[in-house]
């Protein structure tokens, strides 16, 4: 009966995992992706995408689009819809009943990073990154003159289940405000630790920024991926935290859609969108509309896909937590709360550069943890969200490196 009903539930969703599970590396190569061509023959496991191809209702979306020629530029009335799926999915998924008339788009998240950095931050002046970061975090504020100050993560036991956590340096950040820098990076789920912060620390957080003066740069855009509790907008929790904030999400991470370009910033400061349309509303132009479409569609009906999504992630996350506390228990590892990308530090095992290593003697692409700041020397970013038996094999490749020098 169980059975019946969760096949029931892959026909009602349109995910297959069955199909998912015997998807090799070179059908993923046919596909065409920079993820699983850039290193021919190789296992892709750096760029953040998943590999579980498109929900039917969205594949229908865009054919009905392109069959009715549906690719001019972006008009309103299709802003409009995305604000409006948009808020539907902050109101059924972490219960914030946001306005839509706040919400503008872009083509994706850094863009309206840009946009922060630009308009809010200014040259001159420096922004708070909590490192490791998302590479672009890092190297995107050098092209507008901000300097970018460098917090590294701590590391503790969480008092509930003794488990290993990671923690903002609250001391450190403090120092930065007070010091004269008033912009954070907020990335919540945190790519590439897969952090996902309790309401006390964004409530501290928030004290801070408060006092300090700080606005803050939130990208929610791993927020589906939460895997105990539910995710809290940064937002939510105060009017102080909506004033300092603006905050950047997309559809992008939780149905496969980047290359269809739009994103959306929700904008709760009212300056902000004052801002916006004497500055900014020109980034709203080169939001694809077929990528509107798309996230639209996503929003309004792909939930079930992507719940069953979920499971499957939640699946590989059990392998993988497994494999680090087993056969991989010397490397450096903190179990991600959130995203479906792993932390991995390699500096127990004296590897320096593991990227590079495992590149050659595993056939594996890893994202160089030194990319995410001078917290990942010796670190590795890994992105689980491939086929099941495929995520077996890179571990299998990734053990047998690290057995055949001796290192394990």
């Amino acid at each position: 009966m169980l059975e019946r009903m969760e096949k029931q539930n892959r026909i009602f969703s349109g995910f297959d995992a069955d199909a998912i599970d015997r998807t090799t590396a070179a059908d993923l190569a046919e596909v065409g992706s920079d993820k699983w061509t850039r290193y021919p023959g190789c296992i892709g496991a750096f760029i953040a995408e998943m590999d579980y191809g498109l929900a039917p209702c969205i594949q229908q979306a865009i054919d009905s689009a392109c069959d009715h020629c549906k690719l001019g530029y972006i008009p309103e009335p299709w802003k409009r819809r995305v604000a409006e799926a948009c808020a539907g999915w902050q109101k059924s998924h972490y219960g914030w009943d946001v306005d839509p008339d706040i919400i503008r788009v872009v083509p994706d998240v850094l863009e309206a990073y840009e946009i922060f950095l630009r308009e809010l931050v200014g040259a001159g002046n420096a922004v708070v990154v909590p490192t490791p970061a998302y590479m672009p975090f890092l190297s995107v504020p050098k092209l507008y003159d901000v300097d970018v100050i460098e917090i590294e993560m701590l590391q503790g036991t969480d008092e509930t289940t003794g488990e290993r956590e990671w923690l903002f340096d609250f001391d450190a950040i403090e120092r930065a405000f007070a010091a004269g820098c008033h912009a954070f990076v907020l990335c919540n789920p945190h790519n590439p630790i897969g952090k996902v912060l309790t309401l006390a620390e964004e409530q501290r957080l928030c004290e801070l920024a408060e006092r300090y003066d700080v606005r803050i740069f939130n990208d929610e855009i791993h927020a589906p991926f939460v895997f105990e509790g539910r995710h809290i907008p940064y937002p939510t929790i105060s009017e102080a935290a909506a004033r300092q904030s603006t905050t950047a999400t997309s559809a992008s991470k939780s149905f496969n859609i980047p290359g269809t370009k739009c994103a959306q910033v929700l904008l709760t400061n009212p300056a902000d969108r004052e801002m916006w349309a004497e500055r900014a509303e020109w980034s709203e132009h080169q939001t694809a509309t077929i990528g509107a479409i798309a996230t639209t569609t996503a929003y309004n009906e792909g939930d079930p896909w992507f719940q069953d999504a979920l499971s499957y992630v939640r699946r590989n996350l059990g392998l993988f937590d497994k494999q680090m506390r087993t056969r991989f228990s010397g490397v450096g590892y903190i179990r991600p709360r959130g995203t479906y990308i792993a932390w991995l530090d390699f500096g127990p095992l004296g590897i320096d550069d593991p990227a590079a290593y495992f590149l050659e003697k595993a056939k594996v692409a890893l994202t160089d943890g030194r990319s995410c700041g001078r917290a990942g020397a010796g670190c590795a970013r890994v992105n689980m969200a491939m086929p099941y038996p495929l995520l077996v094999d890179c571990l299998n490749r990734m053990h047998d490196a690290l057995q055949a020098d001796g290192l394990l």
